[in-house]
């Protein structure tokens, strides 16, 4: 077995861009995910470390002295940070000339040829579900006999058969003893998450055929392909052994309600656990579950759900194939505020469609529906997306040189004959500003600040971060 160590490089500071992140950029306030992914093929490989260099600040210069204690190097890359990540693999190449060096992520496996050829440095590329993969790379087997990689023979791009998908996600081994191992738990911010917490993926996969959305297009696939719920339990109480510090379990499934009868499972078994625990437990959820489970979710010491709303258009749902209705959306959304079950609400400016009185038709739809907080992101076409091609075809990027800025904040590279990419920009400052410098919702922070010095403390950082992140929106960046 080759020593293997798997990185989330460096690149922005606190640039949340790797191994777990759905938009790679800095976010509004402090923010990392778990390298969830990375996680995974470092469970399937004996003696391996993961390195997570954002979370924890570390800068390249402080990884490099490790090349030469290992035989592979397994850089996950993302789009908006391709360039850097091939530099960190031509450094380490080049502290280490005998290092096996292969990329994983999502968008290496949409484009492994030119990924490939981007460096000589790069040994292989792992396409789509790259977890066996890897593993047998690192147990010695030749290229050749390994499906799903791109690499060179005699000179020559060579694209093996792909693999194919995991059916059966208990064959996974568990992602907790790597956390537990190699991470701090206390690196781990989520805006809307308890901290610390704790998140890993019960299964992969979704249904719906929403046109933006990386993972399914690009790894997870539109099959919802899980874990049983016994074996998530057993995740779960591991994760709680291990990390007893951990207040809130967040599985990070792309859509977990997309199952209901195995949510309600799964709801059953963990409520004793959490509640002897004072943990709860949130998930990804589709704005249409119905109160029936909502109230087995909630029942069983479910805290919030994180809902990608997108958009208060009805013909921009259409648009990106959201499969939902906004009456639909706001029924979910009224049972949540009954059951007392938080409601985290994610949305998009500038997918297709959108013009100035469909960002405001959306601000009036968020402020009347009233999820407990919000985060607005900017329409992201990456590769792999059919968001991707039909900008392509449409001619609708305004540059195409980046989804990220200077700073790692991201930047709105989609513009429309009716809407351009800086009024789309200036969207999300307005879309904040509208929703959160609102009376009622003021009262509600500081009613929520007020329960606790903890949480006091953390607003008001938040609140400082959220600030300087508006201040730092559109600053120009040196180049």
């Amino acid at each position: 077995m080759k020593k293997t160590l798997f990185l989330n490089p460096p690149s922005y500071e606190g640039f949340d861009g790797g191994a777990g992140s759905r938009f790679q950029a800095k976010r509004e306030v402090r923010s990392f995910w778990y390298p969830t992914w990375l996680a995974q093929v470092a469970a399937l490989v004996p003696g391996s470390k993961l390195i997570d260099a954002p979370a924890r600040g570390l800068s390249l210069d402080d990884i490099l002295p490790l090349a030469g204690e290992y035989e592979m190097l397994v850089i996950y890359a993302s789009a908006p940070t391709f360039q850097s990540d091939i530099q960190v693999a031509e450094r380490f190449k080049a502290a280490n000339p005998g290092l096996m060096i292969g990329l994983v992520g999502a968008h290496v496996a949409t484009v492994p040829e030119s990924s490939l050829t981007a460096s000589e440095a790069v040994d292989f590329v792992a396409r789509h579900e790259f977890d066996f993969t890897v593993q047998e790379i690192a147990e010695g087997r030749p290229f050749a006999e390994v499906d799903g990689i791109t690499w060179r023979k005699d000179g020559q791009v060579v694209s093996n058969k792909d693999r194919a998908l995991i059916h059966d996600m208990d064959t996974l081994p568990s992602v907790i003893p790597v956390y537990a191992r190699d991470l701090v738990v206390e690196d781990y911010y989520i805006g809307y998450l308890k901290h610390p917490y704790v998140s890993f993926y019960t299964g992969r996969g979704c249904r719906s055929k929403c046109s933006y959305c990386l993972w399914p297009q690009t790894i997870g696939g539109r099959i919802y392909r899980t874990q049983s719920p016994q074996r998530v339990y057993e995740d779960v109480k591991l994760a709680l052994e291990l990390m007893p510090q951990v207040k809130e379990v967040f599985f990070d499934d792309d859509t977990f309600t997309d199952d209901l009868e195995r949510a309600e499972e799964v709801a059953k078994l963990l409520g004793p656990l959490l509640k002897s625990k004072g943990v709860t437990w949130s998930v990804n959820a589709k704005a249409n579950v119905p109160f029936k489970t909502l109230k087995a979710l909630k029942d069983s010491n479910l805290r919030q759900l994180l809902v990608g709303y997108e958009s208060g258009n009805q013909q921009i749902l259409n648009n990106i194939r959201k499969g939902t209705r906004l009456d639909i959306m706001r029924r979910f959304t009224a049972d949540c505020h009954k059951l007392g079950i938080t409601v985290h609400g994610a949305f998009i400016m500038g997918l297709p469609g959108e013009t100035k009185e469909t960002i405001q038709e959306t601000i009036r739809f968020a402020k009347e529906i009233n999820p407990h907080s919000i985060q607005v992101s900017l329409a992201a076409p990456y590769p792999g997306t059919e968001l991707y091609e039909q900008a392509k075809a449409n001619g609708w990027y305004a540059k195409e040189d980046g989804l990220v800025e200077g700073h790692g904040n991201q930047t709105a590279v989609l513009s429309y004959p009716s809407l351009k990419s800086d009024e789309i920009f200036a969207a999300v400052e307005e879309f904040y500003r509208a929703f959160y410098f609102r009376p009622g919702k003021i009262a509600e922070m500081v009613g929520e600040m007020l329960t606790s010095w903890t949480m006091f403390k953390r607003r008001i950082r938040e609140g400082v971060e959220f600030f300087q992140f508006l201040n730092k929106r559109g600053e120009p960046t040196c180049s």
